[in-house]
């Protein structure tokens, strides 16, 4: 008889439903039966415990590391996202200028045929997963998040880069009716397109998934609407936002974090608590929610799946 090994970043079920709301499964029951006002109760419900109603199909993840999610709110209040401001509080209430109405996403470079494709139609191409990981920032603070997305490596296989393709490059919307800072001619706070790449082979991993929904439902604007890349093993700002551009090419792209302070951003971005920033400790981090810190795992707790890429790099030079 064959067994099948699942992989360490799957997630037991129940850890799915956050606990505060799993706790709460007899308010469900206590609704009532009739289906219109249970209906409306139960939306009720969600509504007041702050989370979406689920609007994806997908194939659920299980946690086998028993991980504790962030809450809905948490994980949509608390972000980076630069083209709207620098203050991570102050994105929810900007990113309503963010319109992904008839969203495209050009692919080229080094592929078959070089093609455009509408959000819509391509996730209707692809079986969605959810994927329940760690995500780290490189300013020392994490969440648990339930993404729902493509495997990278479907997503790659279908645009069938040639034997020449060696790294994959994303690109952000360029818009500056859309991203207030990016219609900053002074002073905006990054060089714009925003820009991330990965070598090929990290994109062909199997944790590697190009995202369109957290929590059952499709991903906020905040989060990086219509689709954004997630790669848990790096810091977040690997994870590019809101793409509207993918390039299959045979040199390395230089990221904008790279490209904007060299000494202080590398290419790979792997989460290392041994390799510190220049301005502080990547030994510990704080996760949202949370009073003490918490030590920091090596590749985020997926060493076992992602350092095979990494055998015989200098990971301090190569960081």
């Amino acid at each position: 008889m064959k067994y099948l090994k699942k992989p360490s970043w799957h997630i037991n079920e129940k850890e799915i439903t956050p606990k505060e709301l799993f706790d709460k499964r007899r308010s469900f029951i206590k609704l009532g039966a009739a289906s219109v006002i249970a209906s409306s109760s139960i939306v009720e419900l969600l509504a007041k415990e702050q989370l979406p109603i689920k609007n994806l199909s997908f194939i659920k993840d299980k946690n086998l590391n028993n991980l504790e999610l962030n809450s809905y709110e948490q994980i949509t209040s608390y972000n980076n996202f630069y083209e709207f401001t620098t203050s991570k509080e102050r994105v929810k209430d900007m990113a309503h200028t963010l319109d992904t109405t008839g969203w495209k996403i050009s692919i080229d470079g080094l592929i078959e045929k070089e093609f455009e494709i509408d959000f819509d139609d391509l996730i209707k191409k692809f079986t969605l997963h959810e994927r329940i990981y760690r995500f780290r920032c490189v300013e020392g603070w994490s969440m648990v998040v339930p993404w729902i997305g493509i495997k990278l490596s479907d997503f790659i296989k279908y645009a069938k880069p040639n034997s020449k393709a060696k790294y994959i490059r994303f690109e952000t919307l360029l818009d500056d009716d859309i991203f207030p800072d990016q219609a900053n001619m002074l002073f905006p706070a990054i060089d714009y397109p925003y820009v991330e790449g990965l070598r090929l082979d990290e994109a062909m991993n199997e944790l590697s998934i190009l995202a369109v929904g957290l929590y059952g439902s499709k991903i906020p604007k905040q989060n990086g609407a219509p689709i954004r890349l997630v790669i848990p093993w790096k810091y977040g700002f690997k994870s590019i936002k809101s793409i509207s551009k993918i390039s299959f090419v045979e040199k390395e792209p230089l990221n904008t974090w790279q490209k904007s302070n060299p000494k202080e951003y590398g290419f790979y971005a792997n989460v290392n608590p041994n390799v510190d920033h220049p301005r502080w400790s990547q030994k510990k981090e704080r996760v949202l929610g949370k009073f003490f810190k918490q030590n920091t795992l090596m590749y985020n707790g997926y060493e076992k799946e992602v350092s095979y890429l990494y055998k015989g790099m200098d990971l301090k030079k190569y960081f």
